[in-house]
């Protein structure tokens, strides 16, 4: 009896063990490969976000110390391309800074090359130079990454709400988390304004998208100096930066999910002694934020404006490849459109020149995490 009741007992152990592991499995599933298990967020929206000023363009003149000053027209436009989850929360965000001078000699011609290639602070790297300044010994573009990684999981609320501090006038809003104390010593507040357009104006992706890209082109081939135009009239000084931008996401195959693409055209411009005329203080709007306002639609021959064709053109990339693409079929409207896409879905869509966004979407794939 004392044994069949032994018997009986280690059986319901038995059982009761069974059942606690097959729950623990049900609501705990182990981690494969012996690794910690880690959520993760699916990406669901993609927003890109921009803040263009020209504060630290320079007129003609000398310094305090009597030194000559030549002309500048700086433009200097934030960067945020931003993943987002059906939540609301950062999957993936890309920063970056387009600090692009156009400069011009004591005679107002132009010294700059208009057909340099012009960088971002990231696409710099170590040439930027921030590492022999910094108290951290970090370079801008990994202050920007460390900056971007602490955002990942949170809200554009609770990026908002970050603890700031004043480190000097050109640093009034520098990071006071403990997470950041040694990693980020740049200013903040430009970077987290971009994140909160970047949800305000975010777009729906396809399912399946897994990585973030962000490319760019930067021209100022349509800046002039002091002169004169082929019917001799007076042409003045014009520092004219075009930012192309373009946020994407791909999926697992590399196939675009979802794609923004806008061009941040800024012009400066100068009075014939070398004197900024453009409001430094002004608000600089990307065609896309002009809208209507940018009036290419009294000109198009398709009755569409500049932001409705790169929407257009962005909906066609979707479920493409990189590869797919660059092989679109382009042809030579004009000297200004050298390759307008001569493609059927896109005939009565597009009559933009694309090149350069085509090129910033390979960008945005090289770069995507």
């Amino acid at each position: 009896m004392k044994k069949t009741l032994s018997i009986f007992l280690v059986l319901i152990l038995v059982l009761a063990v069974f059942v606690g592991c097959a729950q623990q499995t049900e609501t705990e599933p182990e981690p494969e490969n012996g690794e910690v298990g880690e959520a993760t967020s699916e990406i669901a929206k993609i927003g890109l976000g921009h803040i263009t000023s020209i504060a630290k363009s320079k007129d003609l003149g000398v310094d305090e110390e009597g030194n000559e000053v030549l002309p500048v027209g700086q433009v200097d436009t934030v960067i945020a391309a931003v993943a987002f989850d059906q939540d609301g929360r950062v999957v993936k965000v890309a920063i970056d800074n387009a600090q692009t001078k156009v400069e011009f000699n004591k005679d107002l011609t132009l010294k700059s090359d208009p057909k340099a290639e012009y960088k971002t602070k990231v696409e710099l790297g170590d040439e930027y130079g921030m590492r022999k300044a910094s108290s951290i010994d970090k370079e801008w573009y990994q202050q920007a990454e460390a900056l971007g990684d602490w955002m990942v999981g949170k809200t554009v609320d609770e990026i908002k709400a970050m603890k700031v501090k004043q480190r000097d006038e050109a640093h009034p809003a520098v990071p006071d988390v403990p997470e950041l104390t040694s990693l980020v010593t740049i200013t903040v507040e430009d970077y987290i304004a971009a994140v909160e357009e970047a949800y305000n104006n975010a777009i729906d992706v396809e399912a399946g998208a897994e990585t973030l890209g962000l490319g760019t082109k930067i021209s100022i081939a349509k800046s002039t100096g002091l002169g004169t135009d082929a019917e001799g009239k007076e042409v003045l000084p014009l520092a004219q930066v075009d930012t192309v931008i373009v946020a994407t996401a791909f999926d697992g195959d590399g196939k675009v999910a979802g794609t923004i693409i806008d061009n941040a055209q800024t012009k400066i411009q100068f009075d014939k002694e070398g004197k900024v005329t453009s409001d430094r203080n002004a608000e600089y709007k990307t065609k896309v934020e002009l809208g209507d306002e940018y009036g290419m639609i009294k000109a198009s021959s398709i009755n569409k404006e500049w932001y409705q064709q790169a929407q257009a053109l962005g909906d066609w990339m979707v479920g493409k490849t990189v590869d797919e693409i660059k092989a679109m079929k382009v042809k030579q409207r004009d000297e200004a459109h050298p390759a307008v896409p001569d493609v059927p879905e896109l005939t009565s869509l597009v009559t933009i020149t694309v090149q350069d966004y085509i090129a910033a979407v390979e960008e945005a794939y090289a770069n995507a995490k």
